[in-house]
């Protein structure tokens, strides 16, 4: 049987990161993004220690990270989640585990909100954000286009019990 392993990103896990982050692209429905950013980018809008990574024999199959929503210091403890599984991976809870991580270890660092902003067309997104305590906040109408096709996001949050 598979263990799972919910981890600290470590910089060598940062090309499989980006390998999955890629697959979220090409669903058409995970993020406005049309490109993978370089390393370096990525690195510079992911918060620097709330990075996780969930390994199976030795391999990342998913991801969670914070960034944060505004550099002004009253909102410090506000960041915007993502999060995203390999497309084999799917339906098999790993974005639950890493998000008790992430939700703990955010508190602990001091965030007491996090939201994330979801393609309204991404349900299975959205279902998870709610099972995990997240509440839909409203719905960014054709807040955006993707391809030439304008979409909806349902921005949802989660504040710390602790707050």
């Amino acid at each position: 049987m598979d263990t799972l392993i919910i981890r600290k990103m470590e910089k060598k896990d940062l090309q499989e990161v980006l390998k999955i982050y890629k697959e979220g692209i090409e669903t058409g429905m995970a993020t406005f993004e049309t490109i993978v950013p370089s390393e370096q980018v990525w690195n510079e809008r992911h918060h620097a220690t709330l990075r996780f990574v969930a390994e199976e024999c030795n391999k990342v199959v998913g991801w969670i990270s914070i960034s944060p929503v505004s550099t002004r210091s009253v909102y410090s403890g506000v960041g915007e989640v993502s999060v995203y599984i390999s497309s084999n991976h799917k339906g098999k809870g790993i974005a639950s585990k890493l998000f008790k991580v992430l939700i703990e270890e955010s508190e602990k660092a001091g965030f007491w909100t996090l939201q994330s902003s979801i393609f309204a067309i991404n349900t299975s997104s959205i279902r998870l954000h709610k099972k995990m305590g997240f509440r839909i906040v409203g719905t960014r109408e054709k807040i955006a286009q993707l391809q030439g096709k304008w979409h909806d996001n349902v921005l949802m949050e989660k504040r710390s019990v602790n707050q």
